[in-house]
């Protein structure tokens, strides 16, 4: 994955390494993980020393050999307990400073200096016993006395402030190694998401879960069709985005894409939006205006919540959707357009059908391809791929979440689906500052606190049962008993403000006890 020849070329690598040699005469090593992995000396022995004592010790096979089984005792270290470690190189009786590069939590490689002593300089070569210890173990090995005589001037010696500016610079080394590894990491990361992008990407969407390859089947197959849609899934599962998707990759995608939420306002407001008005219309009409209908000629209309719209709205959206047909506001000329209807609702339209509440005319004609969009809960394995999406899009520089940050993520049940995580990304990118990794500290506390909100957890795994009755009883009570503080007790207020009629509101008082003496607050006992 790594050249670690082309690591010696980084400026600051390369400078460092200069300085380290120019000071105290030491060469640095760069080793990657393969010396250890295939136990070979052959890259010791090929290293480029400027340093003639150590290219030397490290030609000797039997040093070579003490040194790789040296460094396997760091990489067989837990990565946590890994650190600088400074130590005598038994076999050669000098020092080695060894710097273990940890790369998400992995052995990557490492950074190493030997050749100096740290504890006695060789002034005295006959009679200092530490010095002879070096020099019997360098004949024991095969080298001559000769040689030994020539290079013992070249043993540098450390010790106080000068070991503590060469360890530095030594880890400066190993810092500047992680940060250009972990470019390259981020760099391939997102080339291979490029690259898997029809496996994990459609259009915009995100996803590489079971339910959501099932929804790119489908979106291939219907995207040269001019056929009504009806997408249905809950707030903030991303329903307009699956529309601007169908619409991108239809035959209609030069045209215009409009959006209009049919929720958003009344119905004269609504008829004039969506069929335009002739001048004169209604007071403040003092031009004809195009509606959007008009705008998405050719083009996609996408009608957000269109289960909130009221029965006399339905009775004109099922005839430009049947007839392609309709009169402006206030016009007597009907208009013909050649628009693409997408409709979207969080409603049971089918069930509001049976209830009366939707018309079922308007339901078949909305519903001949229908898409059910699956909330975040149950797409699981997308959430990781999302949130790193959301936050590096946000944010000026890359972020990964920590293992720990990920498992909570995962297992939140995300009650506002990808709209929520979005948000919660967003906050993540500002505050995690510069750090690049985001640790479970930094989530919101729900998130963190996943395992306290199990009753919302299982209401949303299981919308029909007990639990849910119990937390929707439990907002009424709440909600009823803050309006009768609010207004007073005044009965007939608050029925009016929470829109029921009188006599529910005193049932549902009496049914959560929520009368003016239970919900009175308790006064402090005076003083003596």
């Amino acid at each position: 994955m790594f050249n670690w020849k082309d690591f010696n070329n980084l400026l600051v690598v390369k400078q460092a390494r200069q300085m380290i040699y120019k000071w105290w005469n030491i060469d640095t090593l760069i080793l990657d993980t393969q010396i250890i992995e295939n136990n070979s000396t052959a890259l010791l022995q090929n290293t480029d020393f400027k340093n003639v004592l150590i290219k030397d010790l490290f030609q000797n096979n039997l040093f070579c050999q003490a040194f790789i089984k040296k460094l396997q005792t760091y990489y067989n270290k837990p990565t946590s307990q890994a650190f600088s470690f400074l130590e005598n190189w038994s076999e050669t009786g000098l020092s080695i400073l060894i710097i273990p590069i940890i790369l998400h939590e992995q052995h990557s490689g490492f950074v190493v200096a030997t050749g100096f002593l740290t504890e006695k300089k060789p002034d005295s070569l006959d009679s200092s016993p530490p010095i002879l210890s070096i020099k019997e173990k360098w004949l024991a090995a095969g080298l001559t006395n000769e040689w030994y005589e020539k290079n013992k001037s070249w043993i540098p010696f450390i010790h106080g402030i000068d070991k503590k500016y060469f360890i530095d610079m030594t880890e400066l080394i190993a810092k500047e190694i992680i940060s250009v590894q972990q470019e390259i990491v981020d760099k391939n990361k997102l080339k291979n998401i490029q690259k898997e992008k029809s496996d994990l990407w459609y259009s915009s969407i995100i996803g590489q879960s079971k339910v959501m390859r099932k929804l790119y089947n489908l979106l291939e197959q219907i995207k040269h069709s001019h056929n009504t849609i009806l997408i249905q899934g809950e707030n903030g599962t991303g329903k307009e985005l699956i529309a601007k998707s169908i619409h991108e990759n239809s035959e209609r995608k030069n045209q215009a894409f409009v959006v209009q939420n049919c929720s958003a306002l009344n119905d004269n407001l609504l008829e004039s939006e969506l069929f335009g008005h002739v001048k004169g219309a209604f007071t403040g009409a003092y031009k004809d205006k195009p509606g959007l209908f008009e705008i998405a000629h050719r083009g996609t209309f996408f009608l957000d919540e269109v289960g909130d719209t009221s029965p006399a709205m339905q009775v004109k959206l099922l005839r430009v959707i049947q007839e392609g047909t309709f009169f402006p506001v206030g016009g007597v000329e009907q208009k013909k357009v050649d628009v693409r209807i997408i409709a979207a609702t969080n409603r049971h339209l089918k069930q509001m059908v049976e209830q009366g509440k939707f018309r079922e005319d308007l339901y078949y004609r909305l519903n001949v391809i229908n898409i059910q969009v699956p909330p975040l809960r149950e797409r699981k394995e997308d959430i990781p791929l999302l949130a790193e999406f959301f936050i590096n899009q946000t944010s000026t520089q890359t972020k990964i979440f920590t293992k720990k940050a990920t498992d909570r993520l995962v297992q939140y049940p995300w009650p506002g689906n990808v709209r929520e995580l979005q948000n919660e990304s967003e906050r993540l990118a500002i505050f995690s500052s510069k750090n690049t990794y985001i640790k479970e500290e930094l989530l919101s506390e729900k998130i963190k606190n996943v395992e306290d909100n199990k009753q919302l957890i299982e209401s949303l795994n299981y919308p029909s049962g007990k639990i849910m009755k119990k937390a929707i009883a439990g907002l009424e009570s709440q909600l009823i008993a803050r309006c009768l503080r609010e207004e007073g007790w005044n009965k007939t207020k608050v029925a009016k403000k929470l829109g029921i009629s009188r006599a529910a509101l005193v049932s549902k008082v009496k049914e959560y006890k929520l009368e003016r003496r239970v919900l009175k607050k308790p006064t402090l006992a005076k003083k003596a």
